[in-house]
């Protein structure tokens, strides 16, 4: 059974397993919120392009690679995405990015998730969103963090980091908004959560 994180509630998502984690992948979801039509009458969904970004950093703080939707693997095939949805349709995650964690560079420390709403539309036009670990043996869901609350103002979120801990990762729910429509307009945001 998943746990269900708060915001800054971490969780061992080593301890968690029920069988060896060797890779997991963050799924990330979205629902536009639905407009009123003329008089109130019918309406439609506002079709949002939300982008999931994972940024792998080492001990020191230097972000070694991103995964991204110009970038669908990291340099050394270890994380890779699923590719672009630009407008959140559909049951289920509309992005996911896999993290082999057998195969991360041992001075990757810290790989934190972030999603950019690349369409110009702040979070007020997202009516629900969330992003899940799953382990990728049993596809078996580990942890869920819905981001309520999430509309607003800004066009960007740090959700969610992995931190490796000797053979222990862990998984933190952040919720931090921040700007932008690309995930390097939010380093100076991402940093304090390394």
């Amino acid at each position: 059974m998943a746990v269900s994180l708060t915001k800054g509630q971490q969780i061992s998502l080593t301890k968690t397993s029920a069988t060896p984690l060797r890779a997991v992948r963050m799924g990330l979801g979205w629902e536009g919120v639905k407009k009123k039509g003329f008089l109130g009458m019918g309406g439609s969904q506002v079709q949002v392009d939300l982008d999931a970004n994972a940024l792998l950093f080492d001990a020191a703080g230097t972000l070694v690679d991103v995964v991204w939707f110009r970038a669908l693997r990291s340099q050394d095939g270890s994380v890779t995405h699923s590719g672009d949805n630009r407008t959140g349709a559909g049951a289920g995650d509309d992005e996911t990015i896999t993290v082999d964690l057998t195969r991360l560079p041992q001075n990757v420390v810290t790989v934190v998730f972030s999603v950019n709403n690349y369409s110009g539309h702040s979070f007020a036009d997202i009516a629900e969103a969330y992003c899940r670990v799953i382990n990728v043996d049993g596809d078996v869901e580990m942890a869920r963090y819905n981001l309520v609350g999430a509309g607003g103002g800004h066009a960007a979120m740090i959700m969610a980091s992995l931190k490796r801990s000797g053979s222990d990762w862990t998984m933190t729910a952040i919720g931090q908004s921040s700007q932008g429509r690309t995930y390097q307009d939010n380093l100076s945001d991402i940093r304090p959560h390394l």
